[in-house]
């Protein structure tokens, strides 16, 4: 029996197949090797070679995220969390052993990053949008960007992802499900609470702002070890391996 899979997946191992198959066509089978490489094909038909992003812009990098965040997001597809037809069939039948496996396969995948894509922004967009991110806005309760996912904007460990070298689109698409909860964490969610109070202007300051900054030279999350305390509890900052 694999230990692998919680429950029967033939539907997903098909969804696998086809996107793996849709990625090759025309080309050669690779040889098998029944590696954690290989069989992440399925995953980088979508999320670009080693998961370095679709250029649709829609699917995000996954490559040397946080292996924490990797990890909760596929239990938020797997459990209902987040609502994404494609995700959730594809890890509806994987146990929890075996999708911390997937989040550390990618998490040490270290390959470069591309420069940002120009982005049209006023200066008075950038301007707005460089405070929310990296200063925030107490009239509204708005914690800064920066004091949660670190403040090189790459990711704090173990759980807390990095907001630069993701395309605006899918920024937009990411704080618009905050806004409107159809992107949901377990409680008490920051996210949502902190999307929420953002005015639609706010939010296409912030993502225009963060996907033009160019990536610093060191990329990857940082320790959690010494930085100040959260601005606000987050329910969707578990650790690998943790549960609700």
């Amino acid at each position: 029996m694999n230990t692998h899979v919680r429950s029967p997946g033939w539907r997903a191992l098909f969804l696998a197949l086809a996107c793996t198959l849709a990625a090759g066509a025309g080309s050669a089978a690779p040889p098998f090797e029944d590696s954690m490489a290989q069989r992440m094909l399925a995953c980088t038909a979508c999320h670009g070679p080693q998961g370095r992003a679709a250029p649709d812009g829609y699917y995000p990098r996954i490559a040397g995220k946080p292996a924490g965040y990797l990890y909760n997001q596929l239990l938020n597809f797997r459990d209902g969390q987040r609502s994404y037809r494609l995700m959730t069939q594809m890890v509806d039948p994987l146990s929890d052993t075996y999708l911390l496996e997937i989040a550390e396969h990618f998490a040490a995948l270290n390959v470069p990053y591309p420069p940002p894509a120009p982005v049209k922004l006023t200066a008075a967009e950038r301007q707005r949008g460089e405070q929310l991110v990296l200063r925030g806005d107490p009239g509204r309760q708005v914690p800064a960007c920066a004091s949660c996912h670190g403040a090189a904007l790459t990711g704090v460990l173990p759980a807390t992802p990095g907001l630069l070298g993701l395309p605006r689109d899918y920024l937009n698409a990411q704080l618009g499900a905050w806004r409107t909860g159809l992107r949901k964490a377990h409680a008490p969610d920051c996210m949502a609470d902190v999307a929420q109070r953002l005015a639609p202007e706010d939010v296409a300051a912030v993502s225009g702002w963060l996907a033009s900054q160019p990536l610093p030279a060191q990329v990857k999350a940082v320790p959690a070890a010494g930085r100040d305390p959260l601005p606000m509890r987050c329910g969707s900052a578990l650790p690998p391996g943790g549960r609700p």
